[in-house]
């Protein structure tokens, strides 16, 4: 194989190598821990970028290796599989950081650390790869690699969540393989296409593919939160922050939607997927699942929990959007994947600054939080109004081109969704900014960590601020060349500025 055709495995095996060599370093070699961790994501994000500017000029990135009967183990770089390979990989470097500093003291950060590099390795295989074989088999090393995130304190909470978490995963994986097993026996290797890879299948075969979908959009909508595959997320909750911020900014869910949006583009292609009638009720489960997820956030008061059911609402959105016909709602659920991304990892970032330096994760216990960490208050206040859809941030460019999209594709109904959805999410955020900046604190703050010149230690800071301005440029340079947005267009073939 050629260099090019190299690279799509390269970008897997710059995680995956450092992290099977952590899991043997002693828990005292922190600077050779630190530099493998930093050597690898500083790697990724070089040779994805490489990638990127390649695809974006047209060029084809391919790797495959045969297996068995037919079926190949295939990476491909497209402009799709770029625009998550993309996110995983700046989001890693950044969870790194933070991971480094959150764990400064933690015991067993070797085989965090090392569990955190499969992680991502699974995660950019997912992205890139080429058939639904080779999905199945990364999807499933996911889950098996960040079962020890979720149990990593060994509390009896961490390791009950840690069960939860395997149970709907296993599942979801079961349902996940049944549906590809059966997709192939009907249609051969199932690889993925621009179009819908089963226009090939006999007419007297597609009475069963509505009950294919069922098993795949079912296994994928574990990992998605679709309900009521969703009660896993809140219990893991337990886990650490950088991990509560994996899962939920770039990890599993992300995999979940991203895997709904490759099934119903790539496998069964939508025109197919609408002559079967199946969008319609993908539709509504998507709409269901986000105002669910959205009341129910209203309803918790531990910091983290809200924030977990505030992603089930809003991870549907990209569902939504692959539901509605047409390149517009195409678009906003797409560039969603990006922007509920950096939004969510800012939120869980700040989250975990807040009871590492003052033990608050209680909502009610924010008063005053702006003037003790106020640059952390900040980077929350942002990728809340993110959220929330205020312009000229990230999350209003998704919101509206799924109003755009709704409106193209006769779903005006979406638009009530979406705005139901917005003023829920602000009455679970705007009273968290509210008390941090506006209301005074009534007892003494819990100091956890020795206040320096800095509000927390520097490690802490930094991700969630940095995160915070990607937050705000998205959203005002969201015309610019190989922006989110900009991406997410030359995917749906949206013409530019149209």
């Amino acid at each position: 194989m050629t260099a090019a055709q190299w690279l799509p495995v390269f970008v897997v095996l710059s995680s995956l190598l450092p992290g099977i060599v952590i899991f043997l370093l002693r828990e005292e070699a922190y600077w050779a821990r630190t530099l493998l961790n930093l050597t690898g994501a500083v790697l990724k994000l070089a040779l994805v970028a490489v990638m990127a500017v390649g695809v974006f000029q047209g060029q084809t990135y391919e790797a495959r290796f045969p297996l068995f009967a037919g079926q190949d183990l295939a990476l491909h770089a497209a402009p799709l599989s770029l625009l998550f390979v993309v996110l995983s990989s700046v989001l890693w470097l950044v969870t790194t950081l933070y991971a480094i500093g959150y764990l400064e003291s933690s015991p067993h950060r070797s085989r965090f650390f090392g569990f955190f590099s499969l992680c991502v390795s699974a995660t950019t295989g997912i992205a890139m790869a080429a058939n639904l074989l080779s999905f199945v088999l990364f999807y499933e090393m996911l889950t098996l690699a960040t079962y020890p995130l979720v149990v990593h304190r060994g509390t009896p909470e961490a390791l009950r969540a840690g069960r939860v978490y395997l149970g709907y995963t296993l599942a979801g994986g079961a349902l996940l393989l049944l549906g590809a097993i059966w997709l192939t026996a009907l249609a051969g290797p199932v690889n993925f296409a621009e179009a819908g890879s089963l226009a090939n299948v006999p007419p007297s075969a597609r009475g069963v593919l509505p009950v294919i979908f069922v098993l795949l959009i079912a296994g994928l909508g574990v990992k998605a939160s679709l309900v009521p595959l969703h009660s896993w997320l809140p219990i893991a909750m337990i886990a650490p922050a950088p991990v509560s911020a994996l899962l939920h900014a770039v990890a599993v869910v992300k995999a979940g939607a991203f895997g709904i949006v490759r099934v119903v583009y790539d496998v069964f292609g939508v025109r197919l997927s609408a002559e079967l009638g199946l969008l319609g009720p993908l539709a509504v489960l998507a709409s269901l699942t986000i105002l669910y997820g959205s009341i129910m956030a209203l309803r918790q008061t531990d910091l983290k929990r809200r924030l977990a059911f505030s992603t089930i609402s809003q991870v549907s959105y990209i569902v939504l959007g692959t539901s509605i016909v047409g390149a517009f709602a195409t678009t906003g659920g797409l560039v969603h994947i990006v922007h509920q991304g950096i939004m969510k990892i800012t939120l869980f970032f700040c989250a975990g600054n807040f009871a590492e330096t003052v033990g608050i994760t209680d909502v009610r216990r924010m008063h005053g939080l702006g003037r003790r960490m106020p640059l952390t208050a900040a980077a929350f206040t942002v990728a809340a109004l993110g959220m929330i859809g205020i312009p000229p941030l990230a999350g209003f460019i998704s919101k509206w081109y799924l109003g755009l999209g709704a409106l193209e594709g006769g779903s005006p109904w979406a638009i009530v969704i979406l705005l139901v959805s917005t003023l829920l999410n602000a009455a679970y955020f705007l009273p968290i900014v509210n008390d941090m900046w506006f209301r005074s604190r009534p007892e003494p703050w819990d100091e956890r960590l020795p206040r320096g010149r800095l509000e927390t230690r520097w490690l802490l800071l930094a991700p969630p601020v940095v995160m915070a301005v990607l937050v705000a440029a998205a959203g005002i340079l969201a015309e610019v060349p190989m922006s989110p947005l900009e991406w997410s267009r030359l995917i749906t073939g949206l013409e530019y500025g149209r």
